[in-house]
């Protein structure tokens, strides 16, 4: 079983549970007062295992499950171990989007914050880095190119946030995708000569 589907089943799984039972998802939640004032840091990576409800939980996986083994496959041909990589940016991602949350939120009590959707930003515009050309569905409907998707995303995810009145953790998917777009050129930057000539040569 490919790592993505491994991930998938076990966030599953980590739900699910943590649906039927209140203490668990209390337990796994982001609480920024908590990993700053109590040190609970373990929360920066168990949070990403849990979900609000179903509905959050199955829009995360279908993106993580539409984008995973693509970019499994784009590392593996770059660097030769693609499962490693893999692995950092959909963690570093998920740990990355927690950062300006917790700064924002450190002493504010009642703040929580569920879900995987740093992580799969990350993976998303780690993908759109390795192809920025590739039609994306922006809103789910309009069709249009990776790179266009991503500057939509962005400004949309920044608007937002500035915005704040609804309860998604906007910053979170814009830092998770600054990552997932950063970290190819971390690790290889090269990488980064060929993007420009792609944007260039559609």
């Amino acid at each position: 079983m490919d790592l993505t589907l491994t991930i998938i089943i076990i966030t599953s799984i980590a739900s699910i549970a943590a649906f039927e039972t209140p203490r668990l998802f209390e337990r796994m939640l982001l609480s920024p007062y908590m990993v700053v004032h109590r040190k609970e840091w373990y929360r920066v990576i168990t949070h990403g295992f849990v979900h609000a409800d179903w509905t959050h939980l199955i829009i995360n996986m279908l993106v993580f499950y539409s984008f995973g083994q693509a970019l499994l496959l784009y590392f593996d041909y770059v660097t030769g171990n693609g499962a490693l990589h893999f692995l950092v940016i959909y963690f570093g991602g998920m740990a990355f989007a927690t950062i300006t949350t917790i700064a924002k939120h450190r002493n504010n009590f009642a703040y929580r914050g569920v879900g995987a959707s740093g992580a799969v930003s990350a993976v998303l515009f780690a993908c759109i880095f390795f192809e920025p050309w590739r039609k994306l569905l922006f809103m789910a409907i309009v069709p249009v190119p990776g790179i266009i998707f991503a500057l939509l995303y962005l400004a949309y995810c920044s608007y937002m946030s500035r915005k704040s009145n609804d309860n998604i953790n906007h910053d979170a998917h814009l830092s998770g995708a600054i990552f997932g777009f950063l970290y190819p050129i971390l690790i290889e930057p090269q990488l980064l000569y060929r993007f420009i000539e792609m944007i260039k040569n559609p």
